[in-house]
C-alpha cells in the first residue's frame, strides 16, 4: 500500500533506504524519530503515511519557506494542503482552519508560534488530527545549534491528542540533541531510525588559499555543471558574483535582505540552470530540490558542523559524483574563537541593547505584545552606533529567551478590507467610474473581503485589469483616500514581535544557567569545526558521521586526505604506469579482472588504490559488466 501511494503520487517504483521501514513504524502507531542526513527525503516519511492514515496530519515547521515549498508540491499533485504563517490575516487563518475542521485538507502545515495563537487554540478541539509531525526536530534542544522557544510547547499541544501518534524528522543531530528531542517531546517508547552520514558520491576538500577567488574559478572551471558559492555576509555574494560574471561564468547574488519576488526570480533562474552558479548566504537553499548540483564551495568557514554538513549536502542528490570544498586563511580560524564572546555578550549588554531597541520603537514598559514593528536594522545600528553582528546576536538571545521574535526576511502581502457597504460602493462607482474594474476585481477575487480584510496580490488584479503594478497600487491608494477601503500595503522590512509586553531592562528575566551552559556548547561546537577544516590526515566524511553518532562508518576514499593517503600508497612512477596501461586495456576492450591479472607485479592493495584514485579523478570509469573505459580527464 505504501508503494501504491509513493508510485501514484511521487512516480517512484522504490523508497531510498529507511523510509519504508519509517513509514511503517508511523503506520503501527509507534512515535518515531527520524535521522536522515540532507537529501535523505525526510518529507515522502511523513507524507505517504499522511495520506494512508485517516484524517488530518499536522506538520510543524519553523520555515515559511519551505512550508509553502512543501504544500505547493502537495498541491501540484492533487494533495489538499495548507500553511498557516505571519502572510495571512486573522481571516485567512480563521477560513483554513474552518475549512480543514471539516476535512478539506490532509495536510495542515504551522510554524511552532502559530500553536499558540488563541484562534488555533479554539479550533484545535474541532480538527481531526491523526498525525503529529515535527520537522527540524532539533530546534526543540536549546543544546542544539538552532534553539527555537516555541518548540518547547509542542509537547504541551500533543496532550490534546494522546491517542495521536507522532513523527519527528531532522537531518542533524548529535547523540545529545537526539536525547533532549525525545524527552522534550514527550515520545513514547519511540522507534529511532538513523541513516548513515555518509554520502559515497560527495567527494570532501578542504583548501588553505592565499586567494579565495582565484581558487573558486579554478574549481568551476575543472567542475561543470551547476554550483552553489556560500559566504557569511550579504557584500561579499554580490561582490564574488560580479567577478564570477566578468570570467565568463553565469553566476548572480542572494540574500535575505533582497525582495521576496527578486529572491523568487534567481532561484528560478537557478533552477532552470540560466544561471550556473549561486553566490548566496544560508538564506538560500532550504526546501529547494535541485539534485544535479555539481560542486558546493564555502568561501568561508560556517559556525558549526550542522550547517556545514546541510549546506554542503545540497551537493549530488542524483546520486552522481559531485564535490563539497572548504576555503579557508588561517585568520578565519582565529575570529572563529574570537566569535564566541560576540556570540555570547554579557547580560548586562543585553539588557542595555534591548533598552535600545525600546527606545528605538518608542515603546513604553508594560506595552507591546503580539504587536509587530517594522525594525530597520542599519538605521538602529547607525543611530545607536552598535556593531550589526552584537546586535544581531542580542536579538537571537531575546529570541531564544522568548522576549521577541524576529524575522529578518518576513513577507507581510498587501492587506484589504472595503469600509463602505454595498450600496455605497455602487454610489462610488458611479462616482468614480475609472477605479470600478480595480473595485470589481478585488470582489470577484477574493472571498470576504467586503467584511474582513484579506491578503491581496497586486500582479493578480493587475492581470486582471490589464493595469500595471504601479497603477494597481496608486488605484489602491486612492480608495483609500475616498474612504472606500482600508488599505495596508505589504512589507519586506524586517519585523520585531514582541512576544510579551516590553519590560523595564534592569529586570529583564535572563535564564543565566541556561544561557552560559548554550555558551559552552557552542564554544566546543566551534571547536569541531576548526578541527574539521584544519584536519590533515583522517578522513572527512568519517569525521562528520562520527559527530553525528554514526560510529561505525568507514573512509569514504574520495574526500582529500583519503586521496593523499592513496597518493602516498603510489610512487608518481607506480601511477603513471597503471594510467599508461589503462589507457592501453581501455582500448583493447580488456575486461576489468584481466587487467588486474596481468597487474600481478604489484600487490593488491597498489592496483585497488590506483583504481580507486583513477575514478576519483574521473580518468577512468568501470562498468558493471567491469568495462573499463578511458575518460582521459
Amino acid at each position: 500500500m505504501p508503494k501504491e501511494v509513493l508510485k501514484k503520487y511521487w512516480g517512484f517504483d522504490q523508497f531510498r533506504p529507511l523510509q519504508e521501514e519509517i513509514i511503517q513504524s508511523v503506520l503501527t502507531g509507534n512515535d518515531t524519530l527520524a535521522l536522515l542526513p540532507t537529501g535523505g527525503g525526510k518529507s515522502i516519511c511523513f507524507q505517504v503515511p499522511g495520506m494512508l492514515i485517516d484524517g488530518l496530519c499536522l506538520v510543524i515547521s519553523p520555515l515559511i519557506a519551505l512550508m509553502r515549498d512543501q504544500v505547493d508540491n502537495l498541491n501540484n499533485k492533487g494533495i489538499p494542503a495548507a500553511a498557516l504563517h505571519s502572510g495571512l490575516t486573522f481571516y485567512e487563518v480563521k477560513k483554513i482552519l474552518m475549512d480543514a475542521a471539516d476535512g478539506m485538507y490532509k495536510f495542515l502545515y504551522c510554524s511552532p508560534e502559530r500553536l499558540e495563537s488563541n484562534l488555533f487554540v479554539d479550533y484545535i478541539p474541532l480538527l481531526p488530527i491523526s498525525l503529529l509531525v515535527v520537522d527540524e526536530a532539533h530546534c526543540i534542544s536549546q543544546w542544539g545549534y538552532d534553539f527555537r522557544p516555541p518548540y518547547l510547547r509542542i509537547a504541551t499541544t500533543r496532550k490534546l491528542f494522546p491517542k495521536v501518534n507522532i513523527i519527528a524528522v531532522t537531518a542533524s543531530a548529535t547523540p545529545l540533541v537526539q536525547n533532549d528531542l525525545v524527552n522534550k517531546l514527550a515520545l513514547k517508547n519511540p522507534k529511532v531510525f538513523r541513516q548513515s552520514f555518509d554520502r559515497p558520491n560527495l567527494s570532501y576538500s578542504n583548501f588553505l588559499v592565499d586567494s579565495k577567488i582565484n581558487k573558486i574559478l579554478d574549481i568551476l572551471n575543472k567542475v561543470p555543471g551547476s554550483s552553489i558559492v556560500y559566504c557569511n555576509n550579504r557584500k561579499q555574494t554580490k561582490k564574488i558574483a560580479e567577478a564570477l560574471t566578468l570570467q565568463g561564468i553565469a553566476a548572480d547574488y542572494y540574500h535575505a535582505g533582497l525582495e521576496q519576488s527578486v529572491r523568487e526570480m534567481k532561484q528560478l533562474a537557478w533552477i532552470q540552470n540560466k544561471i550556473r552558479t549561486m553566490v548566496c548566504t544560508n538564506a538560500f537553499g532550504m526546501g529547494i530540490d535541485k539534485p544535479d548540483v555539481r560542486v558546493v564551495i564555502h568561501h568561508d568557514v560556517t559556525e558549526c558542523l550542522e550547517n556545514y554538513y546541510q549546506e554542503a549536502g545540497r551537493a549530488g542528490r542524483d546520486g552522481k559524483r559531485a564535490y563539497a570544498v572548504l576555503l579557508y586563511q588561517k585568520k578565519d580560524l582565529i575570529e572563529l574563537s574570537v566569535n564566541v564572546a560576540n556570540k555570547f555578550p554579557p547580560i548586562g549588554v543585553i539588557k542595555q541593547v534591548y533598552q535600545s531597541i525600546a527606545d528605538y520603537l518608542q515603546l513604553a514598559v508594560g506595552n507591546g505584545e503580539g504587536i509587530y514593528y517594522d525594525f530597520d536594522f542599519a538605521a538602529f545600528t547607525q543611530n545607536f552606533k552598535l556593531e550589526p553582528l552584537l546586535v544581531m546576536n542580542v536579538l537571537k538571545v531575546l529570541e531564544q529567551e522568548n522576549h521577541i521574535s524576529f524575522a529578518e526576511n518576513i513577507f507581510l502581502p498587501t492587506q484589504i478590507s472595503f469600509t463602505i457597504d454595498k450600496e455605497g460602493l455602487h454610489l462610488f462607482e458611479d462616482t468614480f467610474p475609472q477605479l470600478e474594474p480595480v473595485i470589481k476585481a478585488l470582489l470577484r477575487t477574493y472571498e470576504g473581503i467586503i467584511d474582513n480584510r484579506v491578503s491581496v496580490h497586486e500582479h493578480k488584479i493587475a492581470k486582471m485589469c490589464r493595469l500595471s503594478i504601479e497603477e494597481v497600487s496608486e488605484a489602491f491608494n486612492q480608495l483609500k483616500l475616498h474612504g472606500v477601503i482600508e488599505y495596508l500595503p505589504k512589507k519586506e522590512t524586517p519585523q520585531i514581535q514582541f512576544l510579551m509586553n516590553r519590560a523595564s531592562a534592569q529586570y529583564l528575566v535572563i535564564n543565566e544557567k541556561a544561557y552560559l551552559q548554550r555558551k559552552k556548547l557552542y564554544e566546543e561546537r566551534i571547536q569541531t569545526i576548526i578541527q574539521y577544516t584544519a584536519e590533515l590526515t583522517d578522513c572527512r566524511s568519517k569525521f562528520i558521521s562520527n559527530y553525528f553518532g554514526d560510529a561505525a562508518q568507514n573512509s569514504c576514499g574520495v574526500c582529500d586526505n583519503c586521496l593523499a593517503t592513496k597518493r602516498k600508497t603510489l610512487t608518481p612512477e607506480e601511477l603513471a604506469i597503471f594510467e599508461k596501461e589503462l589507457k592501453i586495456a581501455a582500448t583493447n576492450n580488456i575486461p576489468l579482472p584481466n587487467f588486474i591479472e596481468s597487474m600481478k607485479k604489484f600487490s593488491e592493495e597498489k592496483i585497488w588504490a590506483a583504481l580507486q584514485f583513477l575514478q576519483s579523478e574521473e580518468k577512468i570509469s568501470i562498468t558493471t559488466d567491469k568495462e573499463i573505459k578511458w575518460l582521459g580527464r
